[in-house]
């Protein structure tokens, strides 16, 4: 079994301080740049499950990397450089307190809730007598919180971020567009790989006064996607839709009883279920990406990140 990076504890040149997220680790270089490592950690259900998967690392940053370069003509993004396959270093920006969720389909937890009767999504009203995995009309914005560390994200409106302050109209107008255009610019990209981009979320942060793209976007954690090639006739059937995205952990999850709830054990992630994870992530990035996945050298990633990174930091 390849070996999968979990942890990571560096001190960089001009090191001020690390923030260890749910899956990355994000390193402050003279409040100037941020160094952010995409671990091989796995999250579900706002929990950390206790095995690492192989690649899955790479695979995200590599994918988010492509996606940043892609859209640079929408809006600014973080990114400066990648200079190693589990890296990105950025320019650091202040985030803004929320996430911008788009959803160009009803699926997940937004049709748990509407098959539970709820019928308005963060004050977005949902038409009547939808199924699951329908499109809609057109794409809604459905904001969250973003939770200070170990609570959850909570669904909020429009009306209430702009109420409570936590974004300005100006500003909250511009992440409006910023997220709309992103998600068109994503669903084309994916329409020529075959795929529907269903949902997604989008971070936003500010520095000079300039609103900056952050972390990640479009990636398989950030992300749903459904196989275009028999979307219609699986809708029609009733069918659940075949998909990529992190959607089938949780449902590994649901299946042995855990949803991350008060009193719930995480099931055990055998090496024959953390290969078989590792595996489907290799699935997304080559369809996500339309490339071959190219696996890096896993023996001694922790001194291969500093070295590269180090040298990166004094070149710059």
């Amino acid at each position: 079994m390849k070996k999968a990076l979990v942890r990571t504890d560096f001190n960089f040149p001009g090191q001020k301080s690390v923030y260890h997220g749910k899956v990355r680790d994000v390193y402050n270089i003279n409040d100037e740049v941020l160094v952010m490592v995409a671990t091989d950690r796995i999250s579900a259900f706002d929990v950390v499950l206790p095995e690492g998967i192989p690649y899955k690392g790479q695979m995200l940053n590599q994918i988010a990397a492509k996606f940043l370069d892609a859209t640079t003509d929408i809006c600014p993004n973080w990114k400066m450089a990648s200079p190693d396959p589990m890296v990105t270093v950025g320019v650091q920006c202040e985030g803004f307190p929320v996430e911008m969720i788009v959803r160009g389909y009803l699926c997940g937890s937004a049709w748990r809730a509407y098959k539970s009767g709820v019928r308005e999504i963060c004050g977005v009203k949902l038409p009547e007598g939808m199924r699951e995995n329908q499109r809609f009309p057109e794409p809604i914005i459905t904001p969250t919180t973003k939770a200070a560390i170990g609570a959850h994200d909570e669904d909020i409106s429009k009306e209430e971020i702009l109420k409570q302050g936590l974004v300005s109209e100006a500003d909250y107008a511009v992440l409006e567009k910023y997220t709309m255009d992103l998600f068109m610019r994503g669903t084309e990209i994916a329409a020529k790989r075959g795929l529907i981009l269903v949902d997604t979320k989008y971070e936003f942060g500010h520095r000079d006064g300039k609103i900056y793209l952050i972390d990640e976007i479009h990636t398989p954690d950030s992300s749903r996607y459904f196989y275009s090639e028999g979307y219609e006739e699986r809708f029609a059937k009733g069918e659940p839709q075949k998909q990529l995205s992190k959607e089938f952990v949780r449902e590994w999850l649901m299946e042995n009883g855990f949803q991350g709830k008060a009193g719930q054990v995480v099931p055990e992630m055998t090496p024959a279920i953390v290969e078989g994870i590792s595996e489907r992530y290799i699935e997304l990035f080559e369809h996500i990406t339309g490339e071959k996945f190219e696996k890096g050298d896993t023996d001694n990633l922790l001194a291969r990140i500093e070295k590269n990174v180090t040298e990166y930091l004094k070149n710059k």
